[in-house]
């Protein structure tokens, strides 16, 4: 089975980044990441597939994984309308936060916790499942104060069970994870320009061709494939602040209008303005 890397850049405004109903049930994307997932899933059945564990959910689950931990996107298979949010929370959070402060020591345990893997329970669900539906219409600071109060009561409910008997170790190496975060930075700074590949492979101390093979190998996919769907998730952002579909194409770094709405449609499966109706009018 292949083990995608996922790099994550949290929102610029915010320590953690917030997926509202990616639609992801035709991908099978079994990946992992520095990053802690809380992950929310309602009105459907489907696989919980974290690591080596595999079982089912039913209706809706909730199920806290710890960093570098492999998982099968849950919706993967799923047939019909579903809702699904996925919360990633930055390692720093843990490192820099939680460990300093006593009256945090609960919610340093959950994390700690996470390495097994975490699947809640139904009251558990029926309580935090609206909250997180509701996390996105939160400004960054009521965000920040909420996620506390949800950790909270994750870290004190008897209400769950653990995923793995020992903790998961990851076998990716730290040094393939700091060069493609390193990767990821330089993406995420220079998005919105011409990105030479040579550029990129000098980062990694590779030639292009040699970097091109690494990058499929690591991450399943090419670089040009991983560097529009970066630009896409960008542009989509665009849009829903209300650009134009014109704006948000040359402000994530395409430079033609009719290749920028193929890959868009190739990616999202609607057009950009399309979406953009759809969810300015919502």
């Amino acid at each position: 089975m292949k083990t995608v890397f996922e790099a994550i850049q949290p929102d610029s405004n915010s320590s953690f980044r917030l997926l509202r109903n990616p639609n992801l049930s035709d991908l099978f994307y079994w990946h992992f990441h520095p990053e802690f997932e809380l992950v929310y899933i309602e009105g459907t059945d489907g696989t919980r597939h974290v690591g080596e564990h595999i079982s089912s959910y039913c209706q809706s689950d909730l199920v806290f994984i710890g960093s570098n931990i492999p998982h099968l996107n849950f919706d993967y298979g799923v047939q019909g309308e579903y809702e699904k949010v996925v919360l990633h929370i930055h390692p720093r959070f843990q490192e820099q936060l939680l460990g300093n402060f006593p009256e945090l020591g609960e919610i340093l345990a959950l994390f700690n916790r996470s390495k097994y893997g975490i699947a809640f329970g139904e009251r558990v669900k029926e309580a935090i499942g609206p909250r997180l539906k509701n996390f996105y219409s939160l400004d960054p600071f009521q965000q920040f104060i909420e996620a506390f109060a949800i950790f909270q009561v994750l870290a004190q409910t008897h209400d769950f069970h653990l995923l793995h008997p020992i903790p998961y170790v990851n076998r990716y190496s730290e040094k393939e994870q700091e060069r493609m975060r390193n990767v990821y930075a330089y993406i995420d700074r220079k998005y919105q320009h011409k990105i030479r590949l040579g550029e990129v492979a000098t980062l990694c101390s590779m030639t292009p061709s040699a970097f091109c093979r690494y990058f499929r190998q690591i991450t399943g996919q090419t670089f040009v494939s991983f560097l529009n769907q970066y630009r896409i998730s960008q542009a989509k952002r665009l849009l829903l602040v209300g650009k134009t579909v014109s704006e948000a194409c040359y402000e994530c770094g395409f430079e033609s209008l009719s290749y920028f709405n193929r890959t868009f449609k190739k990616i999202t499966s609607e057009n950009p303005t399309t979406f953009r109706k759809r969810h300015l009018g919502s």
